[in-house]
């Protein structure tokens, strides 16, 4: 079993930098994609960036592009993510999960693992 454990979370203003981390622990081969995800209050989850196991591709919503930027250490079994010029419409619960590869890695649904307790970020203006 799979175990993933956010944290990096916080209050910052709007401009403002976080880096969020993922440790995943447990029997993680079948891993394709690393993804972040977010979760406003009253909104659905959505995918914000996913890179491959190897690094050799990353994805980004729009919403993040040229903000944000996703990365792994496979040595420490770690992935990052680090959010800049931040605004106060990226206030949500931020998530990391996993895919196998043979499945829309963009939809939560499609995660592999149950969900940790995630990581809040929280942007005032």
């Amino acid at each position: 079993q799979v175990q993933l454990v956010e944290s990096g979370g916080g209050s910052v203003q709007a401009g403002g930098f976080l880096t969020l981390s993922c440790v995943v622990s447990g029997r993680a081969a079948n891993t394709y994609f690393m993804e972040w995800f977010r979760q406003a209050p009253g909104k659905e989850r959505e995918i914000v960036a996913a890179i491959r196991w190897d690094g050799s591709s990353t994805y980004y919503a729009d919403f993040v592009k040229g903000r944000f930027t996703i990365s792994k250490d496979n040595v420490k079994n770690t992935v990052y993510l680090q959010m800049g010029n931040l605004k106060p419409e990226d206030t949500a619960v931020y998530y990391c999960n996993r895919n196998d590869g043979y499945s829309d890695y963009r939809l939560p649904g499609n995660a592999l693992d149950a969900w940790g307790q995630g990581t809040l970020v929280n942007v005032s203006s």
